[in-house]
């Protein structure tokens, strides 16, 4: 299957993500009974206009099949460099086995260098890693993240 990359405006895929955002949510969220999808599509507006928010898709033929979204600012520890942060990155299942995540993320990697930022962080969840991937790209593994759901409802 024939994979193309680039960067897309949330107008672009708003309707098209709604499948892999449930898809991604079933699979990969905690606290299911109590926390349900439910994205800030004003919000993610309001990011994109402000040039904070950069939307990175995989497409097949037509077909979204995975994104990558980043939020990029400036550290407030580092204020001459921008960061740009993970908010979501989604392969389907069918598109995970050879380059199609490598290279989603490459071309990522190339934009957001381009538009001048200086690090980018991708987190992952401990019950569906993909450290060797990252690894593989020349990422480190910085920090650990603790949760812990504080409100029943």
């Amino acid at each position: 299957m024939q994979v193309r990359f680039q960067q897309e405006f949330l107008y672009d895929v708003k309707a098209d993500i709604q499948r892999l955002l449930q898809m991604h949510w079933e699979e990969i969220a905690l606290n299911k009974d109590h926390i349900k999808l439910n994205p800030d599509w004003n919000a993610y507006e309001n990011l994109e206009e402000s040039g904070r928010l950069k939307i990175f898709t995989a497409r097949s033929g037509e077909t979204l099949v995975g994104y990558f979204v980043v939020l990029v600012g400036n550290n407030i520890h580092y204020k001459d460099h921008l960061f740009a942060v993970n908010d979501v990155i989604y392969l389907e299942p069918e598109y995970r086995k050879g380059m199609t995540g490598f290279r989603l993320i490459k071309a990522a990697e190339k934009w957001l260098k381009d538009d001048g930022v200086s690090v980018l962080s991708i987190n992952t969840k401990v019950h569906k890693p993909f450290d060797l991937l990252l690894e593989r790209l020349g990422f480190n593994l910085i920090e650990r993240v603790y949760s812990k759901r504080l409100k029943d409802t």
